[in-house]
């Protein structure tokens, strides 16, 4: 419950909320043991013919009686004591103890009710009938408050979980936005997904409980046994022996759901994988018939779910049987130990002193419809275990992830930095992702500002690795990376970035309009701003032209309602109105049909000019726009030069180049992706 409890500290932040739903559960914890009360005065009043002014003076009768019985036992035995033997003034002290306890108690019951008389004799009425009315009309409106006061209570702590997970998703949220991008790949978005939705509402479904009934239902028994104990506290302490053994179960029971829940969310994440994958890959499963793979593993995973579902309905179900047997051995106790003492008019059991004055019938019904009363809570209590446990488990799914710290970070003493003017260098870099597995070695490469170096290579060379290092997506574990001479982990991450311009091949665009799309990386820039940048990119034309509302249509989801040249042309417009010193073309030409393509590479020529460009392609005619291309294989750097120069000397570079060009018939892709 550690991380459950980091929750709660969120939502004690809304005071006032908080404030207020406590003080409607004490109203309907007053109300709850109020109503009940009234059983009393049923049926010791208004059941037996009698009015209120009667009730009340025949109990001042009978305790003045009783008073003046117990005042004569006292003198009697004071007597006896000075003359009988001393053998038997044991008997007559402990005879002496409970004569003057009892008149103690038929005393301060005496200025009780004498206190109580002009009250009844001035405001009530005098009249069985209208004492049965005025009793009725009380317990009606005690229930309408108690209603209210209910309504007021659910609708303020439903307020109060929501607000609790509305501030813990967007510190979710923010977190999960600070994190490397290995991190993305390693947990997987899906992953993601089911902590963001399905955990988070468990987590407020808890709250709900826990503000809720777990607050309420506690209010409304204590009110209860507060008013038993009142009227017989040793009675209800005799009912309360079995509370221990109660709460040792419900706490191994409570410990078990905590783990079957966090099992069971484990298993709904790779529901959520399965149906991503097969949804995103429609196209895939559908064009090699799979569609019977792909309903049997979904079907396996909902198995597991709904073994581990089974799980938790399995041990739910022990919780509430448990407090319902728990309940019914206190009442049986108390039903029998009270009936002995109203029964025989007597105030010890067993030589156990039970109360300081005999029982009445009356007394006695209201002791156990109060204990009754509390039994409800109690069962309620009996269905919160679950919800609360499934939170607790949500929690710590989500917090296990919120408290990671992102490895690519901002220095203590970040170096003030200005536009790109002067060079790139990398000095001895290296990386892997992980220990042992170096994906780059040693690699020296000196960029000046305004020069456009390409990376070539085959699959899984380091070329899209090398690439991530400049705008630190990621950071190299050995050598360094210097822009201007300061190194990049010296640079704000912010500051780094404003300066960059990135056009990747999986285009992304989001679910908004193309203008704010294309001002995605310069939330500031103007409309005419957006406009000259899509011209530049030559994305206005079909823009304007093509797309029902012009700049305000819809991309759709990830840009599906626009064809790959048109997405890429948006996203090029996109990195020229962020204006960058350095642009890094990742493979930006791949997925475009050849006239997009042309496009592309015209608008390219014109927008490199004064900028430090970075190109990742397999394409041979996006290489006449680099001044310098860099051969890269396993890693490393093999070659660097002119295109002329690495043709003359590069095996591996004169061989994609044959390839593409001089042996189309043999295939026209090389073995050369980003």
């Amino acid at each position: 419950m550690k991380n459950f409890s980091r929750v709660l500290r969120l939502a004690i932040q809304y005071r006032v909320t908080l404030v207020l739903s406590v003080a409607c559960a004490l109203g309907v914890a007053v109300l709850w043991g109020a109503n009940i009360g009234t059983v009393y005065p049923f049926v010791e009043v208004a059941f037996k013919g009698e009015s209120l002014q009667n009730w009340v003076n025949r109990r001042i009768e009978t305790a003045e009686a009783t008073i003046t019985e117990k005042t004569s036992q006292i003198e009697q035995y004071e007597r006896l004591l000075e003359q009988s033997p001393s053998d038997q003034h044991r008997d007559l002290r402990v005879k002496l103890n409970l004569a003057v306890s009892r008149l103690e108690a038929e005393q301060k019951a005496a200025v009780r009710y004498r206190w109580a008389k002009p009250l009844i004799d001035d405001y009530l009425p005098n009249d069985p009938f209208r004492t049965l009315a005025l009793v009725t009309g009380l317990l009606l409106v005690g229930t309408l408050l108690k209603v209210i006061f209910l309504i007021g209570h659910n609708i303020l702590v439903a307020r109060l979980a929501q607000l609790s997970t509305f501030e813990l998703r967007k510190l979710f949220y923010r977190r999960t936005l600070r994190m490397d991008i290995h991190a993305f790949g390693s947990d997987g978005t899906t992953d993601l997904m089911s902590r963001f939705t399905h955990d988070t509402e468990h987590v407020a479904e808890g709250l709900v409980t826990l503000f809720g009934k777990l607050v309420r239902e506690p209010m409304k028994m204590a009110a209860c046994l507060i008013g038993a104990g009142l009227i017989c506290w040793r009675l209800l302490f005799l009912s309360l022996l079995i509370a221990p053994l109660a709460a040792f179960l419900i706490r191994w029971l409570a410990k078990t759901l905590k783990r079957a829940n966090r099992r069971a969310m484990e298993e709904m994440a790779q529901i959520y994988s399965t149906l991503e994958e097969t949804f995103r890959g429609i196209k895939i499963v559908k064009a090699f018939t799979n569609e019977r793979q792909e309903r049997r593993r979904f079907h396996l995973g909902s198995k597991k779910y709904y073994t581990k579902a089974m799980g938790i309905a399995r041990y739910d179900s022990l919780a509430r049987p448990i407090t319902e047997v728990m309940g019914i051995v206190a009442i049986c106790l108390t039903l029998l130990a009270g009936a002995w003492l109203v029964l025989s008019n007597e105030t010890h059991l067993l030589g156990i002193r039970m109360s300081s004055r005999p029982l009445s019938f009356g007394s006695l019904l209201l002791f156990y419809g109060l204990l009754a009363g509390s039994a409800d809570p109690i069962r309620k209590l009996s269905e919160v275990f679950t919800r609360l446990q499934r939170a607790a488990a949500a929690s710590d799914r989500i917090f296990a992830r919120l408290d990671r710290e992102p490895t690519v970070r901002d220095p203590e003493h970040p170096v003030a930095y200005t536009r790109h003017g002067r060079d790139l260098v990398f000095d001895g870099v290296g990386f892997a992702y992980q220990p042992g597995q170096p994906v780059l070695k040693d690699i020296n490469l000196r960029i000046g500002f305004g020069q456009t170096v390409a990376l070539v290579g085959p699959n899984g060379c380091g070329k899209s690795t090398l690439a991530n290092l400049i705008p630190r997506f990621y950071d190299p574990t050995a050598g360094t990376i210097c822009l201007d001479g300061v190194l990049l982990k010296e640079m704000r991450v912010r500051d780094l970035r404003r300066q960059i311009g990135l056009v990747t091949q999986e285009t992304l665009l989001f679910d908004d309009t193309i203008l704010n799309n294309i001002r995605y990386g310069s939330p500031h820039a103007t409309r005419d701003e957006v406009i000259e940048a899509a011209r530049r990119a030559q994305a206005h034309p079909f823009i304007e032209h093509e797309l029902p509302e012009g700049y305000e249509t819809l991309a759709g989801s990830m840009g599906g309602r626009l064809s790959g040249g048109q997405r890429q042309r948006i996203a090029l417009a996109r990195a020229i109105l962020r204006d960058p010193a350095l642009l890094i073309l990742d493979e930006a030409t791949s997925q475009v049909d050849l006239e997009s393509e042309q496009a592309i590479h015209q608008v390219l020529e014109e927008f490199i000019h004064d900028r430090t460009v970075v190109i990742i392609t397999h394409h041979m005619s996006i290489l006449s726009l680099a001044d310098q291309i860099v051969v890269m294989q396993s890693g490393q750097i093999l070659d660097a030069g002119t295109h002329d120069e690495l043709l003359g000397r590069c095996d591996l570079y004169r061989r994609v180049y044959r390839i593409q060009f001089e042996e189309p018939g043999k295939g026209a892709d090389p073995p050369l992706a980003a």
